[in-house]
């Protein structure tokens, strides 16, 4: 059963300055997000499927509305990451039915690879509530420049039976990066970790 989405919002932030200092290229972070029904609002289900199923149609919606926001290939992707809101209806087992096992593979599709995993974050809220969508490297964990996150929030959502799914996928890490470590061309891509 396809997600019934009430609201999709895609938007992009652009850095070019930091502390005076020029940022060039840009670093750009796209944020889709989908506002949908949550199907098991209200009542306990032993089998969460539905919400499962969402999952895998989200992760190829909003990763392809992210990588289209940015004008990349896919393969210029660098970081990615997921987060949902669950309606006071629902509970947090929702939004992991929904990001968990199956919002990954499409996500990888739309960025091409994503040998490392999806950092995630999800909480309950009410109309307007924000949450913080952590930021990894795709493909290799360790890449210190690429730890960050982006504020996702819909100023009418989630009302109670529903729930905000949000994605976020950038053309870089952190603008001005200096705190060491792996560095995103040493990148081995084969472990998701180096």
């Amino acid at each position: 059963m396809p997600a019934k989405i009430r609201k999709l919002i895609v938007q992009v932030d652009e850095t070019r300055l930091v502390m005076g200092q020029p940022v060039i290229p840009p670093v750009r972070k796209a944020l889709a997000m989908a506002v949908i029904d949550n199907p098991y609002a209200g009542r306990y289900a032993e089998n969460l499927d539905e919400l499962i199923a969402i999952g895998e149609e989200l992760g190829g919606l909003l990763g392809q509305r992210c990588v289209q926001a940015l004008g990349i290939a896919p393969g210029q992707a660098h970081s990615y990451g997921k987060a949902a809101i669950v309606g006071e209806a629902g509970e947090l087992e929702h939004a992991a039915a929904i990001l968990h096992p199956k919002l990954g593979a499409p996500l990888r599709v739309a960025v091409e690879k994503g040998a490392a995993l999806v950092p995630s974050s999800k909480k309950i809220g009410g109309l307007g509530t924000a949450i913080d969508v952590p930021l990894g490297h795709k493909d290799a964990a360790f890449v210190r420049s690429h730890f960050d996150a982006m504020e996702a929030r819909v100023n009418d959502a989630p009302r109670a039976n529903e729930i905000v799914v949000a994605v976020v996928v950038t053309d870089s890490g952190r603008p001005l990066p200096r705190v060491g470590g792996l560095q995103a061309h040493e990148i081995k891509g084969q472990d998701g970790l180096r």
